[in-house]
């Protein structure tokens, strides 16, 4: 009989820490935005400080998922626990916005490596059918880190600095690689093919390309009149030379016959247009309470709590449903449905919201949110086999951040425009603002230029609604296929690492 090389309660501990070290990066991160792009140049930089990680860690992940697939995931984890760390210490240093976006880059590959390794983890040792009742437990640590993340993050800018934000990762990332070294113990993988290098640099290529296109196309005038063309050509050759190299090599970074599997398919475009619809969200809203609401930093920051409180009631609720019945089709459907109308809300309602009104909104879409992100990953990593694993993981995980790459970049670029054309003629650059700098405004300028931005968040969000929209439609037509009740390490017979 195999032996099981690790025990999932001995696992746990260290993946859960892992996916926390990630999640508090976001969360803690977005209450101190405002200051920080103020800090180093001004509001118009929030797009560039969010998309320096979100990109690093996008073009990261397809290869940290099939390095994990061909020499094992453990020591692939650790290393991304090494730059995550290391790109913190870096952030917290730094005193320019070129060395700070270094930092988040630096960091950025750290995460998305954070990422792949916990998920593509869990689904070698824990079976699809049974993985339902521990998504409570992930759902626990997504909203420890909402609920501490914000809360710290707002303390640290309100009292301190926003600095103190990423020195506090270096220590739970010391903390992380001691347990995950100590407890981790998986199958080495004996085939191994040679990694497609040539295919993974394509397809960052494409991505970042497609990002920074989206923001020149989003800004007219930001740009020097070559640069969008010359976007253009480049992301097509990178996404043409990725095309090729999937085509003749062995055994592709992101292997284009999975996405001939309509279980497979579907759940990553799903998780593409979530992420596209739903990130700018995310980013926006601390400002927007901020800037147009009067909260505080600390304030501000919990209303990310509020959002992850819905997405942990039914991201409980429906593992535990899964677990039970082995159905989970019906949970994509009713979770974009209800993501839409919150989203549509949101953006309709946003300039005359309260904050107690957007908070009941946040809770609304993330109950929502909650019947998706997890759903979807469950089902495409049930329907691959072991050696596809990682590239099934990583194709979801990176699909999802980038849409949210490119939603930013749209969002971003679509709030400086809508509040550069409504800010009252005479203010200083709009794009300098910051928080600071706007209470500091005289009256009646300074309830104008708060009403702008409380007018321009909403409307670009608003604009993302029919992308959750196409993904109720590709929810429609997810098909169903049983779960499997085995995991691939417990019938692995390979030389444990």
């Amino acid at each position: 009989m195999p032996r099981r090389p690790t025990s999932v309660a001995l696992a746990l501990p260290g993946l859960l820490m892992a996916m926390l070290l990630a999640a508090l990066d976001q969360t803690a991160m977005a209450p101190a935005l405002p200051e920080i792009a103020g800090d180093l140049g001004g509001l118009e930089q929030m797009p560039t400080v969010v998309t320096a990680y979100l990109v690093a860690a996008t073009a990261v992940m397809p290869v940290f998922g099939r390095l994990g697939d061909r020499y094992g995931r453990t020591p692939l984890i650790l290393a991304a626990v090494v730059l995550f760390s290391a790109g913190a210490l870096i952030a917290a240093l730094s005193t320019t916005l070129g060395v700070f976006v270094t930092a988040r880059v630096v960091q950025g590959l750290g995460g998305g490596g954070l990422m792949i390794g916990a998920q593509a983890i869990v689904g070698e040792i824990v079976s699809p059918r049974e993985r339902g009742r521990y998504l409570g437990l992930f759902g626990a640590v997504y909203v420890l880190a909402a609920v501490g993340g914000p809360l710290v993050g707002g303390v640290l800018v309100d009292h301190l600095s926003w600095r103190w934000i990423f020195a506090i990762h270096p220590p739970l990332g010391l903390a992380t690689l001691v347990v995950l070294g100590l407890t981790l113990r998986l199958p080495r993988p004996q085939d191994r093919p040679p990694i497609d290098y040539a295919g993974a640099a394509a397809l960052a290529a494409t991505v970042v390309g497609a990002v920074l296109l989206c923001d020149a196309l989003a800004r007219p005038g930001a740009y020097p009149g070559w640069v969008v063309p010359a976007l253009g050509v480049a992301t097509v050759a990178a996404f043409g030379l990725w095309a090729v190299t999937a085509r003749v090599v062995r055994d592709p970074v992101l292997p284009p016959r999975l996405l001939r599997d309509r279980a497979f398919a579907l759940p990553v475009a799903i998780s593409f247009l979530v992420g596209f619809g739903l990130f700018g969200l995310l980013t926006y809203v601390p400002a927007f309470a901020q800037i147009a609401l009067g909260t505080s930093a600390t304030r501000a920051g919990l209303l990310v709590t509020a959002l992850m409180a819905g997405t942990l009631v039914t991201t409980v609720a429906s593992g535990r449903l899964i677990t039970r019945t082995g159905h989970y089709r019906g949970y994509p459907i009713a979770g974009t449905a209800i993501a839409t109308v919150g989203l549509v809300l949101i953006g309709l309602l946003g300039p005359d919201l309260s904050t107690r009104g957007l908070v009941g909104l946040l809770v609304f879409l993330g109950l929502g949110l909650g019947m998706v992100m997890q759903v979807v990953m469950l089902a495409a990593q049930n329907a691959v086999g072991r050696s596809d694993l990682g590239a099934a993981t990583s194709a979801v995980l990176f699909l999802r951040q980038v849409g949210a790459s490119a939603g930013v970049a749209v969002v971003g670029a679509l709030v400086t425009r809508s509040f550069g054309d409504r800010v009252p003629a005479g203010v200083a650059d709009p794009r300098s603002l910051t928080p600071e700098a706007i209470a500091a405004l005289p009256e009646p300028t300074r309830a104008l230029v708060e009403s702008a931005f409380g007018s321009a968040v909403p409307s670009a969000l608003l604009a993302m609604a029919p992308l959750l929209g196409l993904a109720f439609l590709l929810a429609l037509a997810l098909p169903h296929r049983p779960l499997r009740t085995t995991a691939h390490a417990d019938s692995d017979r390979e030389t444990p690492r």
